[in-house]
């Protein structure tokens, strides 16, 4: 395909999801099969260019004056892309497969700044309906924090040590992909990969170190919610919100294989992988707990767990960089129901937490009504918790891992958040509480 070509099919995807209000990655899979003539460089050039129009469409959309997909690729060009009209016309051209040339209006409008005086939403490019929500914890940052939001993420790799050290790993994937991953200072067990958009995302499952259980995909932000989370080998441990195991894998290796860890998820099926990652990894200390129908698998546990662990269900708004397109499905009633969730797992696990244990509730949020809020209002229904200092949670983390975080990380009065813009990671929010003796 020519490249107006996968412009024109950009388009056309783009208003599939539009129209339709569907994931990207299922318009994208339609699209191919319609289009089977499309290589397989089509397709990701096409999925580049509808990942990066989402990640932008409001700022897109405002500059070009429109809302449909063409008027979304047109503002791309413009506002992110680096061209001027001129450039966009010899894109626009009208010839055989290439979208029809540019209106008077079109053209118009994409000669104005109109983003100099857009609305913060638009020049943030995030929810209208969610501007109030990220202010009360961004502030004046929003904009910015909203705009690294909308940049395309790394690709993170946390090192199994157990099996293998974080300078052994890197050489191995130095050698078995031509790249010398990066080392984020935060994490001395994270690996990183940049974006590379000439190269593509690498395959890293297909990887001797993946297969041999050297290395576990897994966000910065995401390594370090679980150290914070404090597991250390002799624990008793429920992971009470399991799914396919990431945060199980990292605490089992911060044990060292010592103490016990119960995985446990309410929908059995999203435990599905975990058995075959715990496997590669070489972990013997999690036994899994699927649920069974009349049964309380985790009856046993009541009051004996040194950490409980919540990596609760949530809206996802600290992974727009990697969905972009679920920033704008995302509606009022599901953020509701997300938060009936997550009061209904905290108060589930607080039954399992010991006299003197923690319980470490998780998100992958943002919005203060899915995590300081949701605290506060735990603590108000269950007085014999209390929030552990944030920065003593911060403190033995960088004791331990001798690095320094610094303003990397933004301390909240019941936990603390890492962004993209600060951090450089995914948006987590973390606090950790203890039962009282």
């Amino acid at each position: 395909m020519t490249p107006v070509a996968r412009i024109s099919a950009a388009i056309e995807v783009l208003d599939d999801v539009f129209s339709r209000r569907r994931p990207v990655a299922d318009a994208l899979k339609d699209w191919g099969l319609a289009h089977r003539f499309a290589g397989s460089k089509d397709r990701r050039a096409i999925g580049d260019l509808v990942f990066d129009a989402l990640r932008h469409r409001a700022s897109a959309a405002w500059a070009a004056g429109g809302e449909d997909g063409r008027a979304v690729m047109l503002g791309l060009m413009r506002t992110h892309r680096g061209l001027d009209v001129a450039g966009i016309e010899r894109q626009i051209s009208g010839e055989r497969f290439a979208p029809e040339p540019l209106s008077a209006e079109e053209r118009a409008a994409l000669a104005e700044d109109r983003l100099a005086a857009a609305p913060d939403p638009v020049r943030g490019d995030y929810p209208e309906w969610l501007a109030d929500e990220l202010g009360r914890v961004l502030g004046e940052t929003t904009v910015a924090e909203m705009r690294a939001m909308a940049e395309v993420a790394p690709l993170d790799l946390r090192v199994n040590t157990l099996k293998c050290d974080a300078d052994r790993a890197a050489r191995e994937l130095a050698s078995e992909l031509g790249r010398q991953p990066e080392r984020p200072a935060l994490a001395p067990l994270c690996l990183r990969l940049p974006v590379e958009p000439e190269r593509g995302e690498p395959h890293i499952a297909s990887t001797e170190s993946f297969l041999k259980g050297h290395i576990e995909i897994q966000d910065l932000g995401s390594q370090l919610a679980a150290e914070f989370a404090g597991a250390r080998p002799g624990m008793q441990v429920l992971d009470i919100c399991a799914g396919g195991g990431g945060k199980t894998l990292a605490m089992a290796a911060a044990m060292g294989n010592h103490g016990q860890i119960f995985a446990y998820d309410s929908d059995r099926r999203r435990l599905a992988p975990i058995h075959d990652r715990l496997a590669r990894a070489g972990i013997r200390n999690v036994q899994v707990r699927a649920p069974k129908p009349n049964t309380d698998v985790l009856d046993d546990l009541e009051h004996r767990m040194d950490l409980v662990l919540v990596d609760a269900p949530c809206t996802g708004t600290g992974t727009w960089r990697r969905n972009p397109d679920a920033k704008w499905r995302i509606r009022p009633g599901s953020l509701a129901e997300r938060i009936k969730d997550q009061v209904a797992v905290l108060d589930q696990a607080a039954r399992y937490v010991r006299p003197g244990g923690r319980l470490a509730y998780i998100t992958c949020s943002l919005l203060p009504s899915e995590n300081g809020d949701q605290i506060a209002a735990f603590l108000d229904r269950h007085p014999g918790f209390s929030v552990v200092d944030p920065a003593s949670v911060v403190a033995a983390y960088e004791a331990e891992a001798m690095v320094v975080l610094g303003e990397a990380v933004t301390l909240l009065p019941q936990g603390l958040m890492m962004t993209p813009l600060r951090s450089g990671t995914d948006g987590f929010f973390v606090s950790v509480m203890t039962l009282r003796s």
